[in-house]
């Protein structure tokens, strides 16, 4: 007979669905166009990187990097699985997760895809919410993606 779950084991089993929520919630709001909504993920003191020198550090910067998102992109649609958490502590989290991203331009062009994976730590607010304290895209490939540099996957030659 299979010992039963130990109470850690259920608290990062729940813990984790709440995370990987955020991670879908973040995808969902960027697709819908919704940056205000996708600043509410972040912590206040956040660090995202997309690629060198294209990225924030802090909640109003990034929302800075927002801006025009809706104008710049006719439609998104960012695709994340593959998710796996490993908890640091009760409040703290190392996340990643492979995306597949398409984005439609406003202007005449190609739309660009991206293959990449996300790098998160997260952390577990006084209210309970977990939000990326720091988020890093990695890039595997990409056609036609408006971002030409990016930071490597690390893949091993």
């Amino acid at each position: 007979m299979a010992e039963a779950p130990t109470a850690t084991e259920l608290r990062e089993l729940l813990e984790s669905r709440k995370i990987e929520r955020v991670l879908f919630d973040y995808a969902h709001n960027l697709d819908i166009n919704q940056p205000e909504e996708m600043t509410k993920l972040f912590t206040d003191d956040c660090v995202v990187t997309y690629a060198p020198n294209f990225g924030a550090e802090g909640k109003d910067a990034y929302r800075e990097t927002l801006n025009g998102i809706g104008t710049y992109f006719s439609a998104t649609t960012h695709h994340v699985s593959n998710v796996v958490i490993d908890f640091i502590d009760e409040n703290t989290a190392q996340v990643r997760s492979v995306l597949m991203a398409i984005h439609r331009y406003t202007r005449e062009r190609p739309d660009g895809w991206m293959f990449g994976q996300y790098h998160d730590t997260m952390v577990k607010g006084d209210n309970g919410q977990w939000q990326f304290k720091r988020r890093e895209l990695r890039t595997t490939m990409g056609m036609d993606y408006h971002v030409k540099t990016s930071h490597p996957l690390g893949r091993a030659e």
